[in-house]
């Protein structure tokens, strides 16, 4: 099982890529601004997109991906959320008003789009691989994922700030081989941190305190013009672990 990183950044500009990863060559973890780095034949082939939550950072190219491949595929796209997510999706952006509703096109009974719930800790089994939604806290109503192969186990916080039941239900995960956690602010800026939902280097090393397992953990969600800045706090807050900044294109195996 292989997962390409299509975006990990915090915005945009340059080479930067809003979040989205890509499992095996179906399905989609996010679907930010990264997932326009594909060419036509890569995103006709997707045939589900996991959404931790509705911020636009990470759902901006669904509404573009199902409009340009739609009506090249057999079967609807999935969308799993949660309840309340798909609630947002459905009122804000699937309207008529922002985007057309593709769950209505063509017909009712042959769309272009579905929906399909999800919530924390039920497990989703697509082709043997296994997607359980996780624990997160964030401004709006969100998950991170746990990815698992048979074999080993990758975990997406998605965006979160100091939650004690991520932790929990990650230290349960006894085979644990990645982690990729978000990190969105540097520490001057660790009240806008807490006020958004989001970490920065010092709630990021209180949260790593709370990892009874040792996997190798990767930063994302990194803002522009912080990058280099934030990753050196990082290096000088968390003890006990090494944490590398996650790299738009990589590739992660297990």
């Amino acid at each position: 099982m292989k997962l390409r990183i299509l975006g990990c950044s915090g915005g945009i500009g340059g080479n930067l890529r809003t979040t989205s990863m890509l499992l095996d060559h179906d399905v989609l973890i996010d679907a930010g601004t990264g997932v326009g780095d594909l060419s036509l034949a890569e995103m006709c082939v997707i045939d589900h997109v996991f959404v931790t939550h509705s911020h636009l950072d990470h759902i901006a190219s669904l509404p573009l991906l199902v409009d340009s491949v739609g009506f090249m595929r057999g079967q609807p796209l999935v969308i799993h959320a949660t309840d309340e997510t798909i609630a947002i999706l459905k009122q804000h952006v699937f309207n008529w008003e922002i985007w057309p509703d593709f769950t209505e096109i063509p017909t009712l009974h042959q769309p272009l789009l579905r929906f399909e719930r999800i919530a924390c800790g039920e497990t989703v089994e697509i082709g043997g691989r296994m997607i359980t939604p996780l624990p997160a806290n964030h401004v709006v109503p969100a998950v991170g994922f746990q990815i698992d192969s048979g074999k080993a186990s990758l975990v997406f916080s998605g965006d979160t700030t100091t939650c004690d039941a991520l932790w929990e239900a990650v230290n349960r995960i006894r085979n644990l081989e990645y982690l990729i956690v978000e990190t969105a602010f540097s520490n001057a800026e660790k009240e806008l941190a807490v006020v958004s939902k989001h970490l920065c280097p010092s709630l990021l090393a209180d949260e790593l305190h709370k990892l009874k397992l040792n996997p190798e953990i990767y930063v994302t969600h990194l803002k522009p013009g912080e990058i280099e800045l934030t990753m050196q706090e990082v290096s000088e807050c968390v003890r006990g672990f090494v944490p590398k900044m996650l790299q738009n294109g990589q590739v992660f195996e297990f």
